[in-house]
């Protein structure tokens, strides 16, 4: 059952994504011609995600994590485990296996690759977001570091694709803009922005 979920999946890879319209159905309107404006991408910060699939109690699941609060426009979010590209990375493949590892302790060489979802642009932090698809070759063990990472969130594709989870509500944004914005509900926790649409996309591919 697995290898057979997953060859679909890199078949998927292969053939044209959901890309921006998967996307911007988790985001509003105006600010997605904003992510998807590819001058403002050219010019941005480089950083990858990682959404590492894994077999859990008879049901697929990704991790999530929760960031601390502090001052910084991301205070307090859920996000996919990753980060900014360090000079030291071949890639932004390699930045996101290297920040998995860092925040939760999965080590790369007990993950597969798959491929590469749309990039999207993040306007307050002006990083070009690359998602990495790929699943752990065994059951993971996370070490969560918990100077990293607030709390980790076991996610099951079931929930995200339920469209139950996908709900609306107020947010308000750092210039004093507020709006509502739609996001997933995943065991309580608010899911929207950038992690939201990369997961959008992530169900359209599983639900194609």
């Amino acid at each position: 059952m697995t290898n057979l979920f997953i060859q679909k999946l890199k078949k998927k890879l292969t053939e044209p994504l959901p890309g921006i319209k998967a996307q911007g159905l988790m985001t509003l309107a105006g600010i997605a011609d904003v992510r998807f404006n590819i001058e403002m991408m050219d010019a941005a910060r480089l950083s990858g995600v990682l959404i590492l699939l894994y077999w859990k109690n008879g049901g697929w699941h990704i991790p999530l994590t929760l960031r601390h609060d502090y001052d910084g426009v991301h205070s307090g979010q859920v996000s996919l485990p990753g980060g900014k590209k360090d000079d030291s990375d071949a890639n932004v493949i390699e930045t996101a296996l290297r920040e998995t590892q860092e925040e939760v302790g999965i080590e790369s060489d007990g993950i597969e690759v798959i491929g590469r979802l749309t990039d999207l642009y993040i306007p307050p932090s002006n990083f070009k977001v690359t998602p990495t698809l790929a699943y752990a070759t065994e059951p993971p063990i996370f070490q969560v570091d918990a100077f990293e990472v607030k709390e980790l969130i076991e996610a099951p594709l079931s929930v995200l694709k339920d469209e139950n989870s996908i709900k609306s509500k107020r947010m308000e944004f750092g210039n004093g803009y507020a709006s509502e914005m739609p996001y997933f509900d995943v065991k309580g926790h608010v899911v929207w922005g950038a992690t939201a649409m990369i997961l959008s996309e992530l169900v359209a591919l599983l639900n194609d």
